[in-house]
Order: C-alpha cells, then sequence, then structure tokens
C-alpha cells in the first residue's frame, strides 16, 4: 500500500527507485537496485523476493516485461501485487493485480514508471509522472520531486509514515550490495518526504565534497558541504588529509581543531595517511 517511481536516468545511465508509504519500514522491503543492471519496486502485500529475483532475471538477459511474466505466473497471490521495473536500457514493466485496493494503477514514460495503490485518486500516480518528468536535477533529486508531487496530489489515503530513495550506477558489476550512489531511508516520521529531503541533501553532499583533488578548490568545497549540512569534523578531518600530503605543516594547522577535542583523531590521521602514501606508492 504505497506510490513509487522506477527510473533510468539518461544523460547518467544512473537507476533508481523511489517510495513512500504510510507503512513502518517501507523502505526494507519496495526498493532494489543494481549497478549495470535495473530497479524494481516491489509493493502491495508486498513479496520482497520480486525485488532480487527480478534482478537475476534481468542481469541474466529478460526484458524487464519478460522477468515480471515470469514472476507473476509463479506467485499465486498475483492478483495482491504490484511491481514494477526498469532495466539498464531504460525499459520498463508494470504489474498491478485485479485485488490491489483502489485507487490503483500505473503510468510509464521515457525510462521510468509510475505507480501506486491504496491512493486518494487515480491522479496520485499520474501526479507522481508528472512531476518526475518535469525536475531536474540528479536522479535522487528528480524521484524525490516525483514523491512531492504524487503526495501533493493526494499520496496514501491512510497518510505518510516512511520512505526511501535508493539509486546505483549505470555501470557495475552487477551485484545487489554493490556501489551505491544515493541510500536514504525513513522508517517512521510524521514528514517522511520533508525527512528523505534533508537526508538525500546531506548524502549528495558529503558524495561532492568527496574531497577536492587540489588545495585550490579545498576551502570552497568545504564552504558549500557545510552549507549542504555535511558535519564540521567530516569537511576538517578530510581537508587535513588532502592537505597533509603535500604539505604537513598545513595538515597539522588544519588537523588541530579535531586534536584538541580529541587526541585520537591524530592516529586517524597518521594512519589514513600511511595508507595513501603506500597506495600511490
Amino acid at each position: 500500500m504505497t506510490y513509487s517511481l522506477v527510473a533510468r536516468d539518461a544523460s547518467t545511465g544512473e537507476l533508481g527507485v523511489a517510495v513512500q508509504s504510510c507503512s513502518f519500514g517501507t523502505g526494507r522491503v519496495v526498493p532494489w537496485a543494481a549497478a549495470g543492471v535495473g530497479a524494481v519496486a516491489t509493493q502491495s502485500f508486498t513479496l520482497p523476493s520480486y525485488g532480487p529475483l527480478g534482478l537475476d532475471a534481468l542481469r541474466g538477459g529478460a526484458t524487464p516485461a519478460e522477468a515480471l511474466a515470469e514472476l507473476v505466473a509463479a506467485d499465486e497471490l498475483r492478483e495482491l501485487r504490484q511491481v514494477a521495473l526498469v532495466d539498464r536500457h531504460g525499459r520498463t514493466a508494470s504489474h498491478t493485480g485485479a485485488a490491489c485496493i483502489p485507487a490503483a494503477g500505473a503510468q510509464a514514460g521515457d525510462g521510468f514508471s509510475a505507480q501506486g495503490n491504496m491512493l486518494r485518486s487515480d491522479g496520485v500516480w499520474q501526479a507522481a509522472a508528472e512531476g518526475f518528468e518535469g525536475a531536474t536535477g540528479t536522479l535522487a533529486e528528480r524521484l524525490l520531486a516525483g514523491l512531492d508531487a504524487a503526495e501533493a496530489a493526494g499520496g496514501d489515503f491512510r497518510g505518510s509514515q516512511a520512505g526511501a530513495i535508493l539509486v546505483v550506477p549505470g555501470e557495475g558489476a552487477g551485484e545487489i550490495w554493490g556501489e551505491r550512489a544515493v541510500d536514504v531511508r525513513v522508517d517512521d516520521h510524521p514528514e517522511p518526504l520533508r525527512e528523505l529531503r534533508r537526508l538525500l541533501r546531506l548524502e549528495l553532499g558529503q558524495r561532492r565534497f568527496a574531497p577536492p583533488t587540489s588545495l585550490e578548490t579545498l576551502d570552497e568545497a568545504g564552504a558549500a558541504a557545510r552549507a549542504d549540512g555535511v558535519p564540521e569534523h567530516v569537511i576538517t578531518y578530510y581537508s587535513a588529509l588532502l592537505a597533509g600530503r603535500t604539505d604537513a605543516a598545513e595538515g597539522r594547522r588544519r588537523l588541530r581543531p579535531l586534536e584538541e577535542r580529541e587526541p585520537r583523531w591524530r592516529d586517524a590521521y597518521e594512519s589514513a595517511l600511511r595508507v595513501l602514501e603506500q597506495r600511490d606508492g
């Protein structure tokens, strides 16, 4: 009982899922994705196995429609399920069982599918599609825009409680446990989309900080990270590491505020520098 989107970003190849529901911990069971393979949303009397099994089928060369048809045919409770898939080519497929609680349905677009059940109206998943299509920014930001639009159109008729955004790279080894570009989740909150926005801003801010490769851009990157809510100790520590690799005195100077609060920061700093030096050999 929820609404969601699965999508591929045409410019980056990223694959993602976003979901919101009045159901505790929905982010544990609905969204599934594997880098270079695809993404799956499984909901409505959720059967989590649709996620890994769907990805396995895509990994093996099946189209989303073929993968979904095989999974649905093997499910005795198929009429209670709602499932959507997108693959690395942007192809999609969805299933809404006849016994899904209305309003229930799905709308496909170019490289994405929006779907929902137990909603206030048919306009909810349509609003999710329009919100996603009309948004700009990263795939995660566009997925969140789709959720915002769906909620504004009425959302889940029970209310809201939980949500999640999962995005993986367009290229990768294809393992479910592989690299994740974005992975944020809210299990229980009176305003889950607001909390997702805060977490997403922090996640993207930390990844953008990453940190820069030159001292010339270090302070500018740090200022941007602070604006995104990245904790000061993260900025200070990685700034010290970057500086210390070329200028030992500058690295120590930047680390000093952390050392003064907790001397063990010195050990963490020196250990990381040794590893980086060995790697770059």
